[in-house]
């Protein structure tokens, strides 16, 4: 008798947990989206950028259709946006919704892109904006948001794993470990330990290795900023460990300039060279990284001898990796829009965590939120200490103070100048 009470005992304890579970299940389902409008409403969002196609922005289209079948949503691409974007949004069919850039932010030619723009940071609009890192945040001098992130992107280098583990080698996180790592490749016969793009400056091997370090020498220096930002030509000192220790780097790991200039392109000319196997580490950008599942089918050798590879930052610093997190695609929306209500509806929707991962992850891009774990290709760099994360967007640095620094390190890498020649050249760089 005393089993048998034990026993049902034992079936009512797990019929009660299984109860509780699933009301635990109904609640998290019910703590999801909820709409706002009536689901029957019958609108035509636009949605205008610049990419040639946006399967991932679509696949969320039909996510939202499922809650309002009767919103129509479209995404169409303008040529030369950056430039025609004003233009259109003035015209008689802007869209609802445009793609925005944070650098267009203050500049007279594109006044009519922030103009546009609704201030996304109205808590009666109800975006989940706590989602998204805070440091990549457009800081507006009056404290709207014009424009919110929806992907985000960094610099680092695509990694070849298998040869890692087939040389008993470790993935570096410190610079002395990634000089190692070069030489220790190097003397069991691979040419060229760590490549990159080097046809021009803009994401070149040497941008994408000097510019994070170059954040981290200024990111507390608001003096330096200042003088930077206003290309003071004295300003060209604060260039000078970023210089020198771009000529330690490229010694150390034996960066061979000539093997890297037949690679045409920094996307999928990069992707393919990495592809032929027998690269341990190439520099590239998050937009490039976006790129490689697509072009593994393309490449003959990634075909015949498949690998693993992943991509994580490139730790110039001597006691670590920065990561410097940029947006890469931000929104707006058209404040003067006809279908408002509907076009910040679809932002509500969008503007989560779950939306947000899983556009980046049909994307191939980085997510702006605050979880990168959910993607084994960016989470080395959700591993990043706080202090060693730097964003232009905090740090303040302009476009045009960072082209100079592009430019200088450009002409330094590729010998035109000395270091202190792409010091003295600071502020005339076009």
């Amino acid at each position: 008798m005393k089993k048998k009470i034990c026993f049902l005992l034992s079936v009512m304890m797990l019929m009660s947990l299984a109860a509780c579970g699933s009301k635990e299940q109904e609640a998290k389902t019910e703590e999801g989206f909820k709409p706002a409008l009536d689901t029957s409403t019958k609108a035509s969002i636009n949605v205008a950028g610049g990419y040639d196609n946006f399967e991932a922005l679509e696949t969320e289209f039909d996510r939202f259709n499922e809650l309002y079948p009767n919103v129509e949503l479209v995404y169409t691409k303008i040529d030369d946006y950056n430039n025609m974007i004003g233009t259109v949004l003035n015209g008689n069919d802007a869209p609802d919704i445009y793609v925005n850039n944070s650098w267009m932010y203050g500049r007279d030619q594109y006044k009519d892109s922030i103009d546009h723009a609704e201030n996304l940071a109205d808590p009666s609009l109800g975006l989940d904006l706590d989602c998204i890192r805070s440091n990549i945040l457009l800081k507006t001098d009056d404290g709207t948001l014009p424009m919110v992130p929806v992907f985000s992107s960094t610099y680092g280098m695509l990694v070849n794993k298998d040869l890692f583990e087939k040389e008993g080698l470790s993935i570096p996180t410190t610079y002395d470990e990634m000089v190692s790592v070069c030489k220790a490749f190097s003397d069991k016969g691979y040419k060229n330990p760590m490549m990159g793009y080097t046809a021009e400056e803009k994401t070149s091997i040497y941008t994408l290795v000097s510019y994070p370090f170059f954040c981290s020498t200024v990111a507390s220096d608001a003096e330096a900023v200042e003088k930077l930002n206003a290309l003071d030509t004295s300003a060209g000192e604060y260039m000078r460990p970023t210089l020198e220790k771009m000529e330690k780097f490229l010694n150390d790991c034996s960066v061979d300039y000539d093997a890297c200039a037949p690679i045409e392109d920094n996307y999928e000319a990069v992707i393919l060279r990495f592809f032929e196997g027998d690269v341990p580490m190439m520099t590239c950008s998050g937009d490039t990284v976006s790129g490689t599942k697509k072009r593994e089918s393309l490449s003959e050798e990634f075909t015949a001898n498949p690998f693993e590879y992943t991509f994580v930052p490139v730790p110039i610093a001597d006691d670590g990796a920065y990561f410097l997190d940029m947006p890469n695609l931000q929104f707006s929306v058209n404040k003067d829009s006809e279908n408002l209500d509907v076009a910040n509806e679809f932002m509500r929707f969008l503007i989560t965590s779950e939306e947000l991962n899983e556009m980046a992850k049909n994307k191939g891009l980085m997510s702006p939120t605050k979880d990168l774990s959910f993607n084994s290709m960016y989470a080395a760099f959700g591993d990043i200490p706080e202090a060693r994360i730097l964003s232009p967007e905090e740090i303040g640095l302009t476009d045009d103070a960072v082209v100079q620094l592009r430019m200088a390190v450009y002409e330094f890498a590729t010998g035109k100048k000395t270091i202190d020649e792409a010091i003295e050249g600071f502020g005339t760089y076009a």
